[in-house]
């Protein structure tokens, strides 16, 4: 067991940070690797669950078999052409994906059914130190230091608030925002009291991202902590379910990384609500099947999960990815890789899918869903240079190749209805080659067997859904899960409404997802953008121009379906009508006012929303309390210059002044120091000075003095 400091000895903060512990954190090599030097042994050996990767893999394979089998039979009707062998090639990469979600999610479901495990008895008592960190990023600070005291009162109802010590980590880039959170800080202190230890830690740079803060706290106060739980902005966690993860860490000196499910809760829009009932009714099947045959070779989902923290210092630096972005430089996507290296050290990576009280939130709308999935797909595809790396476990590259294929997919999928359309058009109006090379009794007619093809169309269909009617069923039996969506009548309605609205939405996913890949192979990084976490509606300009080419796609594809063939329309029907409606759906599917509306006829319903958790009733009211006092919207610079107290504060959590040589003054400063030269007041001041050179201003002690002298107004000036 790693060793830290003893509980006895943490004293209350006097400063934004604790005094720094560092541990080294070196950079790991990813094609270099001995196993027989550097992989750690395990203490105690478990076994691999074969069972359930035979199910999986073997079902899946099996399935993919008989699957691509039956899409020969379908093809090879007067000959195979090589558009048709492209079609069969497509099919087998698109059904291979659903085939092993599918095998998976079985045995998800026959474990819930027969042996749900039930979560662990609470600890007695917790002998290491746990640190709990939350990065944050131009958030809203009234929603993050609400959630943040909700958690910490929670886990002090435990008794075991000794054991753990609190860490904001913010990389805000806006400065009104950085000092709207100093100032929640100093609030949540006064609440809390001078006895809880709640930090806080602005980054200048936020060089690397969300993996460069964590790693900044970790090489700088890592070795004062035996673990690290890590939430993210959105996330809440009851205080059982902490305590839980650091007692289950505790207890197994293997575990490197130990995962929870997190639901999804407080959502009002018709979009988030869908995916919310969704995450609730599937999402167990989907995460039990995955927990089970991934045993301890798991993954990481980067929040809402305990580190062992000298182990992750010491074998999960993360490396700079040769070339430039979106394939090179930091990488985006950390937590898988942060998993993979863990793992190839010998440590266990594993998820407990049962413990209850994990959450976190959904975008509210598909646009802000599809600017997230930007870029966790340009992430998920630089994970392609990192598949190969030496040392990994299989079950790790599966879920590199996993990560990979959720986004390739959608293009793949495109790629098979464009093959399929170009066919059914060579069907209609090319002739066939009467006389080919090859002699043959009859000409090669470019045909399809109907039959087979439409038994074929049916069995995908089964296979695609088969998860969400497996879950449906788990549901179903289980009462607390059954009467919080409403009862059987509504959960069945409200399953079949989701199956409507994900068919619809899908086909718009499928372009939004193909244009990201595109964009990313043609070189365009992604940037790194906050994401919108409030429920309310998208400019209606922002949505048409988001949409309108999926649209003009959606008519085009109805037209030429209906020149080939009314079947053909027929068949694709699903797909057109989710483009041509798509600026429709994605208006009303983002209104908080639908959202509510399913809500009071009890469609949607899931058992957190019609009983919400204590924990996220409690943050969501000191979160309107915190919003209440105006931190979120206030003007930095004048509350640095009106409220000497808190610019006090401000000062004495800035770090020590770097000695700077001679003549080496960034634009942004030198912009600052004349605007602030320049202006007569305040109000000039605040005018003139634009957001970086703001950032600049209140990261120096000199100019915040400037600052301060001016007076507020113009006759104060002119007194």
């Amino acid at each position: 067991m790693d060793s830290a400091p003893a509980l006895a000895a943490v004293a209350p903060p006097a400063a934004a940070m604790p005094q720094e512990s560092p541990i080294p954190m070196p950079e790991q090599k990813l094609f270099r690797f001995d196993a027989a030097k550097e992989r750690r042994k395990f203490v105690r050996h478990v076994r691999a669950p074969w069972l359930s990767r035979l199910v999986t893999y073997g079902g899946g394979l099996a399935l993919t078999i008989w699957g691509g089998y039956q899409m020969f039979l379908v093809i090879d009707v007067g000959g195979i052409t090589f558009p048709k062998w492209a079609l069969l090639v497509l099919f087998l990469a698109n059904f291979s994906w659903i085939a092993l979600s599918f095998a998976a999610s079985v045995v998800g479901f026959l474990h819930l059914l027969i042996g749900r495990p039930k979560p662990a008895a609470p600890p007695d008592k917790l002998t290491t130190r746990t640190a709990v960190i939350m990065p944050i990023y131009n958030e809203a600070p009234s929603r993050v230091f609400g959630a943040i005291q909700a958690i910490h009162e929670d886990v002090e109802a435990t008794g075991h608030g000794a054991a753990f010590d609190w860490f904001l980590l913010s990389d805000s880039t806006d400065p009104d925002v950085w000092i709207a959170e100093e100032r929640a800080l100093m609030a949540l202190r006064r609440r809390l009291g001078p006895d809880a230890r709640v930090y806080y830690r602005h980054r200048a740079r936020n060089t690397a991202r969300k993996a460069g803060n964590v790693g900044d706290f970790v090489a700088r106060w890592g070795g004062s902590y035996d673990h690290m739980v890590v939430l993210d902005a959105d996330s809440l966690m009851t205080g059982a379910a902490i305590v839980s993860l650091a007692a289950t860490m505790e207890a197994d000196p293997d575990a490197g990384i130990i995962q929870t499910l997190p639901l999804i809760i407080n959502r009002n829009t018709l979009f988030a609500r869908v995916q919310q009932f969704a995450a609730r009714i599937y999402g167990p099947i989907i995460a039990d099947g995955l927990a089970c045959w991934m045993g301890r070779d798991g993954n990481y989902w980067g929040h809402n999960a305990i580190i062992r923290v000298k182990a992750f210092a010491d074998h999960c630096g993360l490396p700079h990815l040769r070339g430039k972005p979106p394939f090179g430089g930091h990488i985006l996507s950390h937590d898988f890789v942060e998993a993979a290296l863990m793992r190839r050290a010998g440590y266990s990576v594993y998820m407990l899918a049962s413990l209850p009280g994990s959450f976190e939130e959904c975008p509210p709308s598909l646009i802000d869903v599809a600017a997230r999935d930007r870029r966790w797909c340009q992430g998920n595809l630089q994970h392609t240079s990192i598949l190969p790396a030496k040392g990994l476990v299989l079950a790790t590259r599966q879920h590199f190749a996993t990560g990979i294929m959720a986004y390739l997919a959608s293009p793949l999928w495109l790629a098979q209805l464009l093959v399929g359309l170009l066919l059914v058009l060579q069907a209609k109006y090319i002739r066939p080659e009467y006389f080919s090379r090859d002699f043959t009794l009859y000409p090669t007619w470019p045909v399809f067997d109907a039959e087979r093809s439409l038994e074929l169309f049916i069995l995908t269909m089964a296979v695609l859904l088969a998860p969400k009617l497996f879950g449906l069923i788990v549901a179903l039996f289980d009462s607390p899960t059954r009467r919080g969506s409403g009862g059987a009548i509504r959960l069945v309605l409200s399953t079949l409404f989701e199956v409507f609205m994900s068919a619809l939405l899908a086909p718009i996913m499928m372009l939004v997802h193909s244009g990201h890949v595109l964009h990313i192979l043609f070189g365009f990084d992604t940037g790194w953008e906050p994401q919108r976490r409030d429920d309310g509606s998208v400019p209606f300009k922002s949505i048409i121009r988001r949409h309108r080419d999926h649209v003009i796609l959606g008519v085009i594809s109805l037209v030429a379906a209906l020149l080939l063939s009314p079947s053909l329309a027929a068949w694709m029907s699903p797909t057109i009508a989710g483009l041509i409606l798509a600026i429709p759906l994605s208006w009303g599917t983002g209104l908080k006012s639908v959202g509510l509306a399913f809500r009071r006829i009890g469609l949607l319903d899931t058992p957190e929303e019609r009983a919400p958790p204590p924990i996220a009733m409690r943050a969501n009211a000191l979160s309107g309390d915190l919003a209440s006092e105006g931190f979120d919207n206030a003007d930095g610079l004048r509350v640095l210059h009106q409220d000497p107290e808190f610019r006090d504060v401000h000062a004495a959590f800035l770090p020590p002044a770097v000695h700077r040589a001679r003549g080496d003054i960034t634009p942004e400063r030198a912009m600052a120091i004349a605007k602030l030269g320049e202006a007569r007041t305040l109000d000039e001041a605040s005018a003139w000075i634009q957001r970086k050179e703001r950032a600049a201003l209140m990261q120096d002690r000199a100019l915040i003095a400037l600052l301060a002298r001016l007076p507020a107004t113009g006759s104060a000036a002119a007194e």
